[in-house]
């Protein structure tokens, strides 16, 4: 487990370190119970609050061992199983589910590939979309392709002010669509991969004030700042009926995007 946040500009905080602050009497489940236990993918039994739920998140790593021993963050298809196997948990029990996305994307390798990493998020999204008890995510670093929306479809998005969030990496965007890296930042643009926009957007609830030059700068302000809109979000779905929230995330996910038609001169 990571220590917890000091609040010292050279530490970013990591998923452990919102684990570590914001729950308490966490259990760590391991394994999805058909190939292997994903160390990506960290998550158990909590109190939040004093009230028992499901908490999941990406474990990055700080240094080069954990980095190495949590693969960067990037999940493969077993800890996307996983995650699905505590969600159905949290449903079979009545428990809500907080997850923590922070991930450059799901693992690309062949062996991921050859064991279904496309199936796995592919799943995630369709039970996440209809889970029957609350479900909270909150962005707090980088929510990268498919890898972030695995974990995050929810009754409430919250992002960190200056975390971003998007289907691909501007890079790969505009690999595909300008043949060239070089286009990134046109493609981040586009994109609009930042909060404001994520918010203007209606693809995500919340956006977490990070402190003055981001959120390394000082930890326990964030870690703070995290609670409060995690409280007001849970205390807010609680008092919601389990048909009524099904019904909005529905109508929330069918919703999402917005276009303009353009008239041909």
């Amino acid at each position: 487990m990571a220590d917890r946040a000091s609040g010292a500009p050279s530490a970013a905080a990591l998923y452990l370190d919102y684990l570590n602050n914001l729950f308490t009497d966490f259990e760590e489940l391991h394994g999805d119970r058909v190939f292997a236990d994903d160390t990506a993918i960290v998550g158990g039994l909590a109190r939040f609050n004093g009230e028992t739920c499901v908490v999941i998140g990406q474990q990055k790593g700080r240094d080069t061992k954990e980095k190495i021993f949590r693969n960067f963050g990037m999940p493969k298809p077993e800890g996307y199983r996983k995650a699905l196997r505590l969600m159905r948990l949290a449903e079979r029990f009545g428990f809500p589910v907080f997850t923590f996305v922070d991930t450059p994307g799901a693992y690309p390798g062949v062996g991921a590939e050859e064991r279904g990493q496309s199936e796995a998020i592919g799943r995630n999204l369709f039970a996440m979309a209809e889970l029957r008890v609350p479900i909270l995510c909150t962005i707090i670093g980088e929510g990268g392709s498919g890898g972030a929306l695995a974990i995050a479809v929810g009754d409430v998005i919250i992002m960190l002010q200056y975390s971003t969030y998007s289907v691909i990496s501007p890079e790969g965007c505009a690999s595909i669509l300008w043949k060239s890296a070089d286009f990134a930042a046109e493609a981040a643009e586009t994109l609009g991969i930042t909060a404001t926009r994520l918010k203007a957007l209606g693809l995500i609830d919340k956006i977490v004030a990070e402190p003055l030059g981001g959120a390394h700068r000082d930890c326990d302000a964030t870690m703070q700042a995290v609670k409060k809109a995690l409280q007001d979000s849970w205390r807010q779905l609680k008092e919601t009926p389990l048909d009524k929230l099904l019904e909005t995330r529905f109508e929330k996910l069918i919703g999402y995007g917005k276009f303009k038609e353009v008239e041909q001169k």
